[in-house]
């Protein structure tokens, strides 16, 4: 039976797993504390404040027994709104779990994936900065090339109202945000549409050209800052991210694929500045190089139940996976291959006679007769 178009299974998901893990423990270190939130929502609750958004048609929606509209979660934003409640500022929060969106399959994008969100409900440009050192650090552990790129949307704004454009202003906004996606010629022809050809001028020119603006003041301040944190960030005039509730800082981090690996900005949650930022989890899996090498041993138990159980106990002591194969030895290999399992020990009456192990490394091939305690130091190196 295949899946649903759009999901997939994951047999083997080790290396995911150490991602999530990394992310974890990174972003505890910058004191993000974990939460958990429903896959499930009422429909008016997800679509809320955002109606006018282009996401908002994707989310994927469906009716309980009552009759009552719900939908999926699309995204974890929305859900701070309930959370941030009378919290002390600033709420800083981390979440790792699954979203869905009902839209066409393209590329490292599917219908059911994986987000890992950085918030911070009551964010200044010091605690943006903060965010944007966090994630260089989870990329930097994951070993992932990145660029990050910055920009504020209120700078857009300014710009817009300076060529005296005052319609359309979000469509125009969003053409714009497709300069790296598309060739200057189709934007160009996009933005006739809403007579505002003559704004894709501006967006060519160099940094130094924004500095007469107001709203360029804090991307200044934010360089700044990463500065302080020893990051380089790009100033990206056209950066502008799809969501419509962005309203002050925003950035994008992209690598070795085309698609962005991780992007986010200022929004307001119950009219408090926040900020945050979302990994797919998916695509950290395509560049992440990270060790996955867990040291799992299979017991071959040869007639030596009660010894390969208290020997199995033992190494489960030192946190090590093990478990044991009951049955012919050229079964149990095959089944430790299948399973990417590196060591396997033996156990049978000539093993316990000598009160020796028979360990074999998978991988090489050598075999070795130690004492139960040589073993239990080679285990722990």
């Amino acid at each position: 039976m295949e899946t649903v178009k759009g999901f997939r299974d994951i047999e083997n998901a080790d290396k995911r797993n150490k991602i999530k893990e990394i992310i974890k423990e990174t972003a505890m270190l910058y004191n993000f504390n974990p939460i958990e939130t429903p896959i499930i929502e009422y429909e008016k609750f997800v679509k809320s404040d955002n109606q006018n958004n282009e996401t908002i048609s994707d989310v994927f929606t469906l009716k309980d027994k009552g009759k009552r509209k719900l939908a999926l979660r699309y995204e974890f934003t929305f859900q701070l709104k309930r959370l941030s409640k009378n919290k002390k500022l600033p709420y800083k929060v981390y979440q790792i779990g699954p979203v869905f969106r009902d839209e066409p399959i393209t590329g490292n994008r599917w219908r059911g994936f994986t987000q890992c969100d950085l918030d911070i409900i009551g964010a200044d440009i010091k605690n943006i900065a903060e965010i944007l050192k966090a994630s260089f650090e989870i990329l930097n552990k994951l070993k992932i090339k990145n660029t990050i790129f910055i920009n504020n949307r209120q700078l857009l704004n300014e710009i817009l109202e300076e060529l005296g454009i005052n319609k359309n202003k979000e469509k125009i906004i969003n053409e714009i945000d497709k300069l790296d996606k598309l060739s200057e010629k189709d934007i160009k022809r996009n933005l006739k549409k809403y007579n505002a050809e003559k704004a894709l001028l501006i967006f060519k020119k160099p940094e130094k050209y924004f500095e007469k603006y107001k709203a360029y003041n804090d991307i200044k301040e934010l360089k700044n800052f990463c500065k302080l944190y020893d990051i380089d960030v790009k100033f990206s005039p056209s950066l502008a991210r799809g969501l419509s509730y962005y309203n002050w800082i925003i950035f994008e981090i992209n690598s070795d694929i085309k698609e962005t690996i991780a992007g986010g900005g200022s929004y307001l949650i119950n009219n408090i500045q926040s900020t945050g930022i979302s990994f797919g989890l998916d695509r950290l899996e395509l560049l992440a190089k990270v060790e996955t090498n867990i040291k799992k041993v299979l017991i071959i138990s040869l007639n030596q139940d009660k010894k390969s159980i208290s020997l199995v106990e033992k190494i489960r002591n030192l946190d090590i996976p093990c478990e044991i194969f009951y049955g012919k030895p050229g079964k149990a290999l095959e089944y430790a291959n299948s399973y990417n399992i590196p060591l396997t020990i033996f156990l049978g009456d000539e093993e316990v006679k000598k009160q020796k192990i028979k360990i074999k490394n998978m991988n090489t091939g050598k075999e070795s007769l130690i004492s139960e305690k040589d073993m239990e130091k080679e285990l722990s190196e």
